[in-house]
């Protein structure tokens, strides 16, 4: 491991308990409007865990402790209860095509979290993912609190184990995206981030200035480039990861996980000195037909990015207005 990810992994990597709640409430306190907090979950056919999700951050966050100021649900066009469940727990949900309506909405998960900018009031967003089994809301009070207490810091990764089935428990088994694609991509192109644990990781915290400064990729590349970017625009130290305990959550078939290995690539691939790709690229896959033979499926992946949100009028109008 290069010496400066070495030194950055000691220096810039805690635990959730490292930070009791009274700690971080006194220093949001302290930090006054700079301090106000919005958690956004991007949701997508998530009736079955969008509640018990609200309905602990709320609880935990909100009521007995409040250092969470707002708890928005993005709800990218759900057929089933997503949005009712999610307003029934106590988040306020607000629709994709609502927010910025006068740009057309491209399908994604990184386009639901560029909009949510514009729907968010806080100073630090926090996002989760809404598919999380067994939550424990010290997934986003441990990634707050860096923000919270350390001024430099300016973007937050979650870092866990992630089990695969019932397999035991280990940091790698449930992260095949990440152990065959983005940590090798790191290692070889931004040896600086070999120490972030989970950079694929949907939960992460991060400064509004920072968040408002950056491209979104709109698919599933949004992850690894925001952290790309915030390497280049704020520097190592500017990152940090803390360590949540375990993530459960539904995993994808292989199919699905190549589809999303091609976006990751094509991300970290735009990102490379001189690197000049086709806008529009596919991913050939195979599967056996009923007479046996093996039929081609090309399914296109979108590279497409959103601009930094601070370059939107209706976005600067609202901060202005604010």
């Amino acid at each position: 491991m290069l010496e400066e990810a070495r030194t950055w992994l000691h220096r810039r990597s805690w635990s959730a308990a490292d930070r009791p709640l009274p700690q971080l409430l006194n220093a949001k306190r302290a930090a006054g409007a700079a301090g106000s907090i919005s958690v956004v979950l991007p949701a997508l056919n998530e009736e079955a865990t969008v509640g018990a999700i609200v309905e602990a951050l709320r609880r935990d966050l909100m009521e007995t402790v409040p250092l969470i100021d707002e708890l928005i649900v993005v709800d990218s066009g759900s057929t089933d209860r997503t949005s009712e469940t999610a307003a029934a727990a106590g988040a306020k949900v607000v629709h994709r095509d609502e927010i910025l309506p006068r740009i057309p909405a491209a399908p994604g998960k990184g386009e639901v979290l560029w909009r949510s900018l514009l729907a968010a009031s806080g100073e630090i967003i926090a996002f989760v993912d809404a598919d999380l089994r067994d939550f424990d809301s010290r997934f986003v009070s441990g990634i707050l609190g860096p923000l919270l207490t350390e001024p430099d810091v300016q973007l937050v990764k979650a870092m866990y184990d992630r089990p695969l089935g019932d397999k035991p428990t280990g940091a790698h088994q449930g992260g095949r995206v990440t152990e065959l694609v983005a940590r090798p991509l790191l290692n070889l192109h931004w040896p600086q981030l070999a120490g972030v644990v989970q950079p694929l990781g949907g939960e992460y915290a991060a400064r509004r200035s920072l968040l408002e400064r950056l491209p979104f990729p709109v698919g599933y590349g949004v992850e690894l480039g925001l952290l790309i970017d915030t390497l280049h625009v704020a520097g190592l130290d500017a990152v940090a990861q803390v360590d949540v305990g375990v993530r459960k959550h539904r995993h994808q078939d292989g199919q699905a996980l190549g589809r999303m290995s091609t976006a990751i690539m094509r991300t970290a691939q735009s990102r490379l000195p001189g690197t000049v790709l086709p806008k529009r690229v596919g991913l050939t896959q195979f599967e056996r037909t009923e007479e046996g033979a093996f039929s081609p499926r090309t399914h296109p992946i979108d590279a497409d990015e959103r601009p930094p949100m601070c370059g939107v009028p209706e976005y600067a109008a609202r901060r202005q207005a604010a």
